[in-house]
């Protein structure tokens, strides 16, 4: 039993070093033709790896003919399917400006975008190359309507858009949990939930993005100079009543009460303070325009 696993073994590996060496020898020949058949043959056996090495090899010698054609949009391919995806997507885009009346063209400007899609970052990272994969699918679309690749991009766009989405959510409630009564911080959180409201009306967030609006710019109030307050105080009441006015059963709607009318009887109270300072500098105003009026 251990002879004939030792002779498996043995075997595999006469096999690699053959393969090897066959491959070592494409790529010192000096036959052009040669190359690109055995490139051509190792891209359809799914060595991408080897007939992308060859591709490399000989295209810069390719000129004028539907070789070069062929192995540029197959050279793109092997990057693709070796994850190279920056690559394929500078490779594919470079195809369909070289050579934009080929039959591959409008293929090759979908492969340049989905090959953006497939390098796109996790959403809890910088998402430049996500933004830049949406505008190239989008752009596709534009130029493309009719593709049959429609369906495919209307999808990428939407998961592309949910990594956005994921991104601005956590963000807001960052600046929440990061410093709680720090009054930039609130500042930032209401800030960056608005706009989180404006970019995903319909997230599978915006009921808790709500209510945090409402806690934000409550603690915000709460934290601030008098002199601001009331108006602080004011919009908390405004972010309460939209929060009922589009969630009217939301879950939240009991932790938010409390500071919904610790809000209006702060309201009340500021305006009257205001209201009781107003008419005592308009008094003072009066009594020093009396003494400085009155005859000598």
């Amino acid at each position: 039993m251990k002879l004939k696993n030792y002779l498996l073994v043995l075997l595999i590996a006469v096999i690699g070093l053959s393969s090897c060496g066959k491959f070592e020898k494409f790529r010192k020949s000096a036959s052009v033709p040669l190359k690109y058949k055995a490139a051509m043959d190792y891209y359809k056996k799914k060595e991408f790896d080897k007939a992308g090495i060859l591709f490399d090899e000989i295209l810069p010698v390719l000129k004028g003919d539907s070789t070069q054609e062929l192995a540029t949009f197959y050279q793109a391919y092997c990057d693709f399917n070796l994850s190279n995806y920056a690559v394929a997507n500078s490779h594919f885009k470079k195809f369909a400006e070289v050579f934009s009346r080929s039959e591959f063209a409008e293929e090759a400007i979908y492969m340049s975008a989905f090959s953006l899609y497939k390098d796109s970052p996790n959403y809890n990272l910088d998402q430049t190359g996500t933004l830049a994969a949406i505008n190239e699918l989008q752009g596709y679309l534009n130029n493309y309507p009719e593709t049959k690749y429609k369906d495919e991009c209307t999808q990428m766009i939407k998961d592309l858009r949910k990594k956005l989405e994921r991104k601005a959510y956590e963000k807001a409630k960052l600046y929440y949990k990061t410093s709680p009564f720090n009054i930039l911080s609130l500042k930032s959180s209401v800030i960056e939930i608005t706009n989180f409201q404006r970019d995903f009306p319909d997230s599978d967030y915006s009921e808790e993005i709500a209510y945090l609006k409402v806690v934000s710019q409550f603690d915000l109030a709460e934290s601030t100079i008098e002199s601001r307050q009331r108006e602080r105080y004011g919009d908390a009441v405004k972010f309460y009543l939209e929060l009922i006015d589009k969630y009217p059963s939301s879950a939240y709607l009991k932790l938010s009460e409390k500071m919904y009318t610790t809000s209006l009887k702060e309201v009340a109270r500021l305006t009257a303070v205001e209201a009781e300072q107003k008419a005592l500098q308009e008094k003072k105003q009066s009594n020093t325009s009396k003494v400085t009026t009155s005859p000598q």
